[in-house]
């Protein structure tokens, strides 16, 4: 049976190879996939987090990034709260075919750099409170 630590260990290990996912998708232009990978990392992290602050070593299996962080006493700024419901756009998206061909015409490169930019940001400070 895994303890907490490795629990939380499990989906960071995760996070990080979804990062380096969208860091790939990103050098190949692969700019909806890329957003898709981003969202998959910041969710296991969120999920580390929610291990972290509950009683059960078993997130929710829900994929909606402010629902799982409301499960926590983690707190953001408003700007990085809709940041991460913003995000939540691609996890359906990159999901599913029919509606990954309606987003291909606004995820530039501009636009995805901008984002992976801010997820950055925003994985930078929910890894910070793993600590």
């Amino acid at each position: 049976m895994m303890t907490k630590k490795q629990h939380i260990e499990y989906w960071t290990m995760n996070a990080e190879r979804d990062w380096e996912r969208a860091k790939h998708c990103y050098k190949t232009k692969d700019y909806v996939f890329c957003l898709f990978c981003l969202h998959l990392s910041l969710e296991k992290i969120c999920k580390a987090l929610w291990v972290k602050h509950n009683e059960t070593n078993y997130p929710p299996k829900i994929h909606n990034l402010e629902k799982i962080l409301r499960y926590t006493p983690i707190e953001l700024n408003e700007e990085d709260w809709k940041f991460l419901i913003n995000l939540n756009m691609f996890q359906l998206e990159g999901r599913y075919p029919d509606y990954r061909d309606k987003i291909y015409k606004i995820c530039t490169k501009d636009f995805t750099k901008e984002i992976f930019d801010e997820a950055k940001k925003m994985k930078i400070c929910l890894t910070e409170k793993l600590q």
